[in-house]
């Protein structure tokens, strides 16, 4: 794919510029994707310390997996929805979306193979059907889309931001506002590189909430996403200082055994590729989840 540079890119190592951009993924792995070609200048190998140009035409090439490497298994996913062009599937938590180098079963992906007939292309053979991703640790709906016209539509409606996604998230510490919007960049922590963080150069990224229920030391929150960058919740609520219950990356110690984040994407509302028609679907709080506000007390969601 073409990588699509930005104002502050030019002079600016390769990769350097690079580690900020794509998601999951260290300076170490961008130098060795340099190195391998998967990484090109102008279609040129370069060097890793190469000066980016205005002008420059950088392509980025996915780690192929052998295709007998991704099968089709059968992981009972929850299909909430289903037509011709469009699916809308629950990701439990603790799944991966889609294999990668190292980790090519037991993903999101390796179950749509296996249950849906068909999943578009476009995102290439690692990422079949896959329109857009949550994190690992948070649970879900996810449109997939069945073809590349569906793909392409879908697509086009995340870009355009009418797409509805809507969280629930479990904060530490009690939200006085009943409701408040995060509007702060967000790239790759230079103190950190593995995590993200709110920075003076990162993409534009803006979280809405609203406050469902108090708790003694907790909040209950909707997060609705009016863009989409990785960790995007996450990052957001620790640096207003609500980091969310159970975030082992950036949240803080809790009483509670959550294995992750109790941040769940409850909504996801879009138009049909084909029939035009509005599209909302919704799915119940994980049992991991409503234990916790259990304990907490009683809630309404």
């Amino acid at each position: 794919m073409k990588i699509n540079l930005t104002e502050d890119a030019i002079g600016k190592r390769l990769d350097q510029f690079l580690v900020q951009i794509i998601e999951d993924t260290s300076r170490t792995d961008v130098q060795n994707r340099i190195k391998e070609g998967l990484i090109t200048v102008n279609g040129n190998t370069v060097k890793p310390n190469y000066k980016i140009k205005e002008d420059d035409l950088i392509e980025y090439l996915e780690r192929e997996l052998v295709d007998s490497e991704i099968k089709p298994e059968n992981l009972n996913l929850d299909i909430i929805y289903e037509d011709e062009a469009v699916a809308v599937v629950y990701k439990p938590k603790g799944m991966v979306v889609h294999p990668a180098a190292g980790h090519n079963s037991g993903t999101f992906v390796n179950g749509l193979m296996y249950q849906l007939d068909s999943l578009s292309g476009i995102n290439g053979e690692l990422r079949p059907g896959i329109v857009h991703r949550i994190d690992k640790d948070t649970s879900g709906l996810l449109m997939v889309a069945k073809n590349d016209v569906a793909h392409r539509d879908l697509s086009e409606q995340l870009q355009n931001k009418t797409v509805d996604r809507k969280y629930v998230a479990l904060v530490h510490g009690v939200i006085p506002h009943n409701k408040g919007t995060i509007d702060a960049p967000i790239g790759r922590n230079p103190k950190e590189r593995q995590e993200m963080a709110v920075v003076d150069n990162g993409k534009d990224a803006v979280t809405h909430f609203n406050v469902i229920e108090r708790y003694e030391d907790y909040t209950l929150l909707e997060c609705v996403l009016e863009t989409g960058r990785t960790h995007q919740i996450r990052v957001h609520m620790n640096y207003i200082g609500y980091p969310i219950v159970g975030d082992p990356k950036y949240g803080q110690k809790t009483k509670f055994k959550t294995n992750g984040q109790l941040l769940h994407a409850g909504t996801v509302g879009f138009i049909h590729p084909t029939t035009k028609e509005h599209l909302v679907f919704k799915s119940e709080l994980p049992v991991e989840f409503t234990e916790v506000l259990n304990e907490l007390g009683e809630f309404e969601v």
